[in-house]
């Protein structure tokens, strides 16, 4: 539908009803429904020069974004070299200035091929800062744990990643394998809150037979502290030539298996603390709690 035929015909007319509606105070959203104005296009040439109301302008982070966007659109500048500039996406520059003139496009397609790729290199490190930002902001959030606090996360975290007694496998013994530095740390902090002693834990490492097994050994017993007499032989996963193994940078350090000696005490308090756990998240499952495995 252009603005010469159809109900869009008078646009002069029009522009002047949307410029007053404007004025007035009104929205996008309440011009476009009052005027019955379905052309985004339309709408935005009808409004062409006029500000928004400053009730609609809802304060954020991206604010002095929009307004640099803005200015770098009005000097010439493609969305490609504002988002070299600002790190923005290109979605978002499109929303910002999508009611402002084009610029004329003077570079060859090389040269635009260019500008985008570091476009979006730009992109990329602001979505990292970004994600780190958050990350960090997260791990401030949480300060120190409480030994309530550490012990409900402990269970959580063996019902989660330890071996559990089955129906058909009656196995009350306390065992914790995984991977992450970071899972083990904790998991080693709950047994000590739990007054577990040093004596009675024992250690095996499960790694590829490719990998530095030394330096993971040396790695798992450093993070411990354990003696080397804690350590059981390590268990080495063989692979065929064709294996294509993912896990092959030098962070890579297999799994830790955690045993507790005589721990069948132990176990079943964790095993009657997580259904309590289970109970405390909502009552109405009460009737559903069945003790003696999964």
């Amino acid at each position: 539908m252009t603005e010469t035929t159809g109900k869009y015909a008078d646009f002069e007319g029009l522009r002047a009803r949307a410029v007053a509606l404007r004025q007035e105070g009104l929205s996008r959203r309440q011009i476009r429904d009052r005027l019955h104005v379905d052309n985004n296009d339309l709408l935005n040439r009808l409004l062409r020069g006029e500000p928004a109301p400053e009730w609609t302008r809802r304060p954020n982070a991206k604010d002095d974004l929009r307004a640099k966007a803005r200015e770098l659109r009005l000097q010439g500048m493609t969305y490609d070299r504002i988002q070299v500039e600002l790190g923005c996406s290109k979605g978002s520059i499109s929303l910002w200035v999508r009611d402002l003139p084009k610029p004329e496009r003077s570079r060859t397609r090389e040269e635009s091929s260019a500008i985008g790729r570091r476009g979006w290199e730009a992109t990329l490190q602001r979505r990292d800062a970004e994600r780190r930002a958050a990350k960090q902001r997260a791990a401030e959030e949480i300060g120190t744990l409480t030994e309530r606090e550490l012990f409900l996360l402990g269970v959580g975290l063996y019902w989660a990643e330890g071996s559990k007694s089955k129906p058909y496998r009656t196995q009350e013994r306390v065992t914790f394998v995984n991977s992450d530095p970071g899972m083990i740390r904790v998991f080693l902090a709950w047994l000590r809150l739990l007054g577990v002693d040093d004596q009675h834990l024992r250690f095996h490492v499960h790694i590829h037979e490719s990998a530095d097994v030394a330096g993971a050994e040396r790695f798992w017993a450093e993070l411990t502290g354990a003696e080397s007499a804690a350590f059981g032989k390590t268990s080495l996963k063989k692979h065929s030539p064709k294996t294509n193994r993912r896990n092959v940078n030098e962070d890579y350090r297999g799994c830790l298996v955690v045993r507790v000696l005589k721990s069948a005490d132990l176990y079943r308090r964790i095993e009657g603390s997580w259904y309590g756990i289970v109970l405390g998240a909502d009552p109405a499952n009460r009737h559903d709690v069945r003790f003696g495995g999964n």
